[in-house]
């Protein structure tokens, strides 16, 4: 089965996308991606300034391991607080639009020109500035080959 034709489900979100935020801060999902995130997604505050744009079922599974999550243990109960308070379910409409926020497109910095950047189980949604800067890091030497390794790559 060629690339293409593999559900996002099984391969996860890769690729780097150049989209526009319209007047309403309404995101056209890629083309590529739509089918797979077509009953649902939840856009939420993520790491690093940007914000993850999730489909509704592996974000269920994301909740199901924060719960698990020591109620107890004021990092596990900020980083709960952090990842789900600042989220929002939207279904796309026909022509494959969802609605962002006004909370999070001023978390992320979000007008106009935005990256949308495939990271596995779920897109990321970066202000073009910002992505650029990212990927520095990787030019700079910031982050090197040795990280790989350490993650075991």
């Amino acid at each position: 089965m060629a690339e293409a034709e593999r559900p996002a489900a099984t391969i996860g979100f890769m690729t780097e996308f150049v989209h526009t935020l319209d007047d309403k801060g309404r995101l056209t999902l890629p083309a590529k991606y739509r089918d797979v995130l077509a009953a649902g997604v939840v856009i939420s505050r993520w790491f690093d300034g940007c914000l993850a744009i999730y489909p509704i079922a592996t974000w269920a599974e994301l909740v199901r391991k924060l719960s698990l999550l020591p109620v107890a243990d004021s990092k596990a109960r900020n980083f709960r607080r952090f990842i789900l308070s600042g989220a929002a379910d939207d279904v796309p409409d026909s022509a494959g639009r969802i609605l962002i926020p006004p909370y999070l497109r001023d978390y992320a910095h979000l007008n106009g020109n935005v990256i949308v950047a495939g990271n596995g189980p779920y897109l990321e949604v970066w202000n073009a500035d910002r992505w650029q800067h990212q990927l520095r890091e990787f030019s700079d030497g910031t982050i090197d080959p040795q990280t790989w390794a350490e993650f075991g790559i």
